[in-house]
């Protein structure tokens, strides 16, 4: 199931902040670095082809929507010094959508007419505007990050957390309703006693519905919410500090951009606030905090950031080392992220799918088949089980499990409450319009 209230709205209300015109731009796959080499090898036939859709110059910034597909292709690299699947090298077709709706049909002409992918892999599209297209062609989009509605509306778009909903290619969800569960709010009152939450937004439409979405969660796990606003061009992040230490706020969570984030978290620390948490989201869940927090050493050690795949720095993880591995060998550079680590395994769900139709060779009917089977998909337990539920109407509760990871210098990400399948309780599933 999508789980809105962690990653995909957060990063969606951010983006909105700053995309004005939104025309962005396309530019030719040498440009984003180098791609898999994947020739023909003696006996092994066709390579495989695949697609992989990012903005990588959209108007949030060069790196926030890359880390799907530099994770994918660190996979498929790793793929082909293998062999390949079944003798067959993957050929791996980027496209930038730079954010944008234009750019996004663009890339979906380019990969599903021009080069005739068998599938798309890793999706990270802010504005996935070509997905009916998609749909329509029936080629199979796995393991793509839900920043919209597209992955609870259209069929054959198999979204990276799954979905309960009929996916008719009409109205997102069920007749335009979706569902989000509360188990973050859950967890911090369960685990830390958490009563009185904070809410922080801007002063802008997206930014706003996004924490009144937060706001109404937390009050049916039984917070008191203490909502805040800052204004999106003269922010005064002291104030809304001064105002959470005197309320004497347990959790933080907000609907803020990463820069924003770091702003709160340096006026925290000005003004002497603690909390118990300071809540990102998957998005941010990356190296990138020391640099990104650097004048808030209190509170950037209070960050905590929820999701639904194993922590990237569970090093001792077999699948996760294998995945650090291949980053280092692969995509030197590239910071670890958990958008990465979900990146590599949608290419190995892709990859698993393909293994599959060894009888008859890999077409996307029997990709589907293997993506549609009652079993749920965990990518070597990389993932919390993934399923494809599409149920008649939205569920009031339900039994979902989370991860959980607090930053702590010296350490990275160390993961919290144990391991993230025993980490459950059911949970009520709150209706909302996207």
């Amino acid at each position: 199931m999508r789980p809105p209230y962690r990653a995909a709205e957060v990063l969606l209300a951010a983006a909105l902040l700053v995309l004005s015109a939104a025309c962005g731009s396309r530019l030719p796959e040498r440009d984003f670095g180098p791609r898999p080499s994947a020739p023909a090898t003696p006996g092994g036939g066709e390579p495989l082809r695949v697609g992989i859709i990012s903005g990588a110059t959209s108007p949030v910034g060069g790196g926030a929507l890359t880390g799907p597909r530099d994770g994918a292709l660190a996979y498929f690299a790793a793929l082909n010094a293998r062999g390949g699947i079944d003798g067959r090298k993957v050929e791996v077709f980027t496209c930038d959508d730079g954010g944008s709706g234009i750019g996004n049909n663009e890339c979906v002409h380019e990969l599903v007419d021009e080069r005739r992918v068998l599938a798309l892999v890793a999706t990270t599209a802010l504005d996935y505007a070509g997905a009916a297209r998609v749909s329509r062609a029936g080629v199979p989009d796995i393991g793509g990050q839900p920043l919209g509605p597209a992955y609870d509306t259209h069929p054959h778009l198999y979204g990276i957390y799954g979905s309960s909903a009929p996916r008719t290619g009409g109205a997102p969800g069920w007749d335009g309703v979706l569902t989000g569960g509360t188990e973050v709010y859950r967890w911090f009152k369960r685990e830390h006693g958490a009563r009185t939450a904070a809410v922080v937004s801007y002063n802008q439409a997206a930014s706003a519905a996004y924490a009144r979405l937060v706001a109404d969660g937390l009050k049916r796990e039984g917070y008191r919410v203490v909502t805040e606003q800052v204004d999106f061009a003269l922010p005064n992040y002291r104030a809304v500090a001064a105002d959470l230490r005197e309320q004497d706020v347990d959790v933080v969570f907000d609907a803020l951009d990463t820069h924003g984030n770091a702003q709160l978290c340096a006026a925290m620390d000005a003004v002497g606030t603690t909390v118990t948490a300071k809540v990102t989201n998957v998005q941010n869940w990356n190296q990138d905090v020391p640099r990104d927090y650097r004048d808030s050493p209190r509170c950037r050690n209070a960050l905590w950031a929820t999701g639904a795949s194993r922590n990237h720095d569970e090093a001792g993880h077999p699948a996760v080392a294998e995945f650090r591995a291949a980053m280092a060998a692969h995509r030197k550079g590239e910071p670890l992220s958990q958008w990465a680590l979900e990146g590599w395994a949608a290419a190995m769900w892709f990859t698993d799918a393909a293994t599959s139709c060894a009888k008859t060779g890999p077409t996307r009917a029997c990709l589907e088949k293997y993506l549609n089977r009652s079993e749920p998909y965990t990518a070597r337990d990389l993932l919390l089980p993934v399923r494809f539920e599409r149920l008649p109407k939205p569920p009031e509760t339900r039994r979902t499990c989370l991860s959980v990871a607090r930053w702590q210098d010296g350490r990275g990400w160390v993961t919290q409450g144990g391991d993230m399948k025993d980490n459950c309780a059911t949970v009520p599933q709150l209706p909302y319009r996207p």
